[in-house]
């Protein structure tokens, strides 16, 4: 079984990544959604090791001090991070990591494991990003022309990730995403083990007829 492959997932805010993400786990087998560490309390109903690992302020700081992180940042007075242990148990299992995190968590996730499969989503236009945001009914429209703002920064680091994943149809978005993770699996980079055992296989053969 080889392993699996981590996969940081970005976009703007309301390009339907948690949607997306949430179709994909269920319509597929063999994915696992990376829970990230934070020292916030939790909110009612959430639980610890689902929505998130909570952590006392001390616990994280050893965390980063044993580099326990694959990446980490401060927000608003509390730190959220990616811990590595839970990664690489999951990859190890054979499945595939979604890691839904913001652009410079994604980069730094790639700096640190060169082999992360970055893909961006996006909806196909800035008026329709506009009309999802006005649709959700929950923001302000000084809410929604700072997401917008912030939306034209992000769009500067787009060109650094590997797909550009356009969310006009969440079926076909879906199938289009699990489509490029599997075979990100297929390249020569992540199948180095079945590379070496069947290089490893064809000399003891040889070996043997001579």
């Amino acid at each position: 079984m080889s392993e699996g492959i981590l996969v940081a997932v970005s976009g703007f805010s309301g390009a339907g990544k948690g949607t997306l993400m949430k179709e994909l786990l269920s319509r597929h087998e063999g994915y696992a959604l990376s829970v990230s560490a934070t020292t916030r309390t939790p909110r009612p109903g959430e639980k610890n090791g689902v929505e998130y690992f909570f952590k006392t302020e001390e616990e994280f700081r050893r965390m980063i001090e044993e580099d326990a992180f694959i990446e980490y940042a401060r927000y608003v007075d509390h730190y959220y991070g990616t811990p590595k242990a839970y990664v690489e148990e999951q990859l190890a299992a054979g499945r595939n990591v979604i890691l839904e995190i913001e652009i410079q968590g994604a980069l730094a996730v790639k700096q640190k494991r060169p082999d992360t499969l970055l893909l961006f989503v996006t909806p196909p236009s800035a008026e329709e990003l506009e009309r999802r945001l006005i649709g959700r009914g929950t923001e302000t429209p000084e809410v929604i022309r700072s997401r917008l703002d912030r939306a034209a920064e992000e769009s500067a680091a787009m060109g650094q990730y590997d797909y550009i994943v356009i969310n006009d149809d969440l079926r076909r978005c879906t199938e289009e995403m699990h489509g490029i993770i599997q075979a990100s699996r297929q390249t020569a980079a992540h199948q180095a083990g079945f590379i070496e055992q069947i290089q490893k296989e064809l000399r003891e053969r040889e070996e043997t007829r001579e």
